[in-house]
């Protein structure tokens, strides 16, 4: 059973920093691209950004270019997103998925499994 724990969530002002991390278990990690969405209310969930399985190529939103980073580790089953110089638009629920295959997916149906999800709230 492939599981993913989000943690790192958390309420901060203008342009501040928040990292995200996923730990996933269940399967060989390395094997497969990872993905992190958010969702807002009232609003369809976004991938923000993507990074291949073995992580040599990664995949931004244009909203978030410049300022959001995903690295993973493999070794830890672990994924990460540092959010750099966030917005009150960034405010939403975070979460990480973990796609069907090495290569990054855009849609959220293109996912397989999924965290539960962790808050940002960025006040102005």
């Amino acid at each position: 059973q492939v599981q993913l724990v989000e943690s790192g969530g958390g309420s901060v002002q203008t342009g501040g920093s928040l990292r995200l991390s996923c730990a996933a278990s269940g399967r060989t990690f390395s094997v497969y691209a990872m993905g992190w969405f958010r969702q807002a209310p009232g609003k369809e969930r976004e991938l923000v950004a993507a990074i291949s399985g073995n992580g040599p190529y990664t995949y931004y939103a244009d909203s978030v270019k410049g300022r959001f980073t995903t690295s993973r580790d493999n070794a830890k089953s672990t994924v990460s997103l540092q959010m750099n110089s966030l917005k009150p638009e960034d405010t939403a629920v975070y979460y990480c998925a973990q796609g069907q295959g090495a290569g990054m997916r855009s849609k959220a149906t293109e996912y397989t499994y999924w965290g539960r999800g962790t808050q940002v709230t960025v006040s102005s």
